[in-house]
C-alpha cells in the first residue's frame, strides 16, 4: 500500500534521479564556487530586504524577501547528505547562514530608538509566540518541498514552499529583538525558525528516503547522528512551542472570563461596555467605554475572584482617558 501511495505521490516517470538533486541541493557539487557566491549574494540580498520589510512592518518585502532567500538549498542539502551517508558541509553553510542573517537585523535595528514597542510592529510580534500549529505547518510545508524537488513536473510549487516556510524573516526578529534586548521575544522567534528547519529537515529526509535516494537506493537508511540531532531538536522545539500554546488558550479563556465578570460589573451604568480585555505577563487591562465616572473597582475585584488565578494585577482604562489601578486579584 506505501508503494502505492509513493508512486501516486511521486511518480517514477517524473521522479528525478539523486544526481539531478544533489546538483541542486548540494553547493559542494559541480562549479561549488558559483554556487557558494551565488548562495551568499542572494542570502545577504534577501536579509536586507527582509530586515528592512520587518523594521517597517511592510508585508508584501518581506514576503520578496522569502521568496529569493535561498536558505532552505544547504537545509534540504544536508538532508540528502545525512540520508546518503557523505558530507557536503551543508550543516556548517546553514550556521553560518543563519549568522549572518542575524547579524543584518541587528546591525538594521539600529536605526530604530531604543524606546521603540517592538511588539507593536506586526512583523515582529506574529513571529515571536510560535505555537504547535506552526511546527504543524512547517513539517507539511516542508513535504510539500521535497515532493517538488523530487518531481520534476511539481517545481511551479517552490516559491510558494518559501513563503509558507519563512526561514530568513524570523532570524531578522532574532536579531532586532537581541538589539534592543528583548531576550524572549528574540527566543520565540529562535523557535520559530527552529521548528521550520526541523519540518524542512525531517520531511527531505522521509520524502528522499522513501523514493529511494539512500546509499545504493536504500530506503531508511538513515545516519543515526543525523537523527539523533532531528530527535533533539524535536524536542527542543515541542516543549517551548506546547507551553506557548497551553499559555495562549488559557489567557484566552481567563480574557472570556474576565470580560463576563466586567460586563457585570458596568451592568449598573447606563451606556457602559467593554469594549477589550488584554493580558500581559501578569497585568489584565480592561478597557471599558462610559458616559460616567468607573463605578467602584473594588466590585471588580470581587467578582474577578475565582474567575482569573490570584496575584493577577488589574488595570481598567476607561474611552476618555482615565486609568484606573483596580489591585491584585485575590489580594
Amino acid at each position: 500500500m506505501l508503494s502505492a501511495i509513493l508512486e501516486r505521490v511521486v511518480p517514477e516517470s517524473q521522479r528525478r534521479t539523486v544526481d539531478e538533486l544533489a546538483e541542486d541541493l548540494d553547493l559542494s557539487v559541480g562549479d561549488a564556487r558559483a554556487k557558494r557566491s551565488s548562495f551568499w549574494t542572494m542570502l545577504l540580498l534577501s536579509s536586507v530586504i527582509a530586515a528592512a520589510g520587518v523594521i517597517t512592518d511592510a508585508t508584501a518585502t518581506v514576503i520578496g524577501a522569502m521568496i529569493i532567500a535561498p536558505l532552505s538549498t544547504p537545509i534540504m542539502g544536508m538532508a540528502l547528505g545525512s540520508l546518503q551517508r557523505r558530507g557536503t558541509g551543508s550543516f556548517k553553510v546553514v550556521v553560518l547562514g543563519c549568522l549572518m542573517v542575524i547579524g543584518v537585523g541587528t546591525v538594521m535595528s539600529l536605526s530604530l530608538p531604543q524606546s521603540y514597542d517592538l511588539l507593536s510592529n506586526s512583523q515582529i510580534s506574529g513571529r515571536t509566540s510560535p505555537r504547535l500549529m506552526d511546527l504543524l505547518a512547517a513539517i507539511a510545508t516542508g513535504f510539500a518541498g521535497a515532493v517538488a524537488l523530487a518531481r520534476r513536473d511539481v517545481a511551479a510549487v517552490l516559491p510558494g514552499v518559501a513563503i509558507a516556510i519563512s526561514l530568513v524573516p524570523p532570524l531578522i526578529v532574532v536579531g532586532v529583538c537581541l538589539e534592543h534586548g528583548a531576550l524572549w521575544p528574540a527566543l520565540g522567534a529562535l523557535v520559530l525558525f527552529l521548528s521550520n528547519f526541523f519540518g524542512l529537515a525531517t520531511a527531505g529526509m522521509v520524502v528522499f528516503a522513501f523514493v529511494g535516494y539512500g546509499p545504493g537506493g536504500a530506503r531508511r537508511n538513515t545516519a543515526r547522528r543525523t537523527r539523533a540531532v532531528l530527535v533533539l531538536l524535536f524536542i527542543a522545539v515541542f516543549i517551548p512551542m506546547a507551553v506557548n500554546t497551553t499559555t495562549t488558550f488559557l489567557i484566552a479563556s481567563w480574557s472570556g472570563h474576565a470580560k463576563k465578570a466586567a460586563e457585570q460589573w458596568l451592568s449598573e451604568t447606563p451606556g457602559a461596555s467593554v469594549s477589550d480585555v488584554d493580558m500581559v505577563s501578569k497585568t489584565m487591562y480592561i478597557d471599558v467605554r462610559t458616559p460616567d465616572d468607573l463605578p467602584s473597582t473594588d466590585d471588580l475585584l470581587t467578582a474577578l475572584n475565582g474567575r482569573v488565578p490570584s496575584g493577577v494585577h488589574v488595570v481598567v482604562e476607561s474611552d476618555h482617558g482615565e486609568v484606573v489601578e483596580a489591585g491584585t486579584v485575590g489580594g
